[in-house]
């Protein structure tokens, strides 16, 4: 995890973790419909436009029977879709190929041990810009 990150999520007495490789996990103390409304308000409220919510979630438990699993991975799970003119720009002036990190998501999965919000944890350098910026989108959203 980014020192940056952590400083300040330990500043706001957020619990948070690294799930896997390349995430970044805050725990959400409230309902799953609470978390997506408050990341959509936290979304909107900086002017961008959400391009998609990705119903994941829903996807993978349709999906479970017809591809052989009977595992329930989550009981809601949405993602987030969204850019920012101004930071991609940015980012991408420094580097034309970091277009591949565009665009940025936000996820809100809910589990049976509680509701999380989660994003990418983007490499050092320019793209930190956009890692900076979803972690003020995800502090928002768990500070509502």
């Amino acid at each position: 995890m980014k020192p940056a990150f952590l400083a300040l999520a330990l500043g706001m007495g957020l619990a948070t973790q690294v799930a896997a490789e390349g995430a970044i996990v805050v725990p959400f103390d409230g309902s799953f419909d609470d978390a997506t409304f408050s990341v959509e308000s936290a979304i909107v409220d900086r002017g961008l436009v959400i391009d998609l919510v990705s119903k994941v979630g829903d996807m993978l438990n349709r999906t479970g029977a017809d591809v052989g699993s009977d595992v329930t991975l989550f009981t809601n799970a949405d993602i987030f879709v969204f850019c920012s003119a101004v930071v991609s720009r940015e980012v991408m002036e420094a580097d034309p190929m970091n277009i591949v990190h565009c665009p940025y998501g936000i996820a809100v999965v809910e589990t049976p041990d509680g509701v999380s919000i989660i994003h990418r944890d983007y490499p050092d350098g320019p793209m930190q810009k956009v890692e900076d910026l979803l972690t003020d989108i995800v502090a928002e959203a768990v500070s509502n």
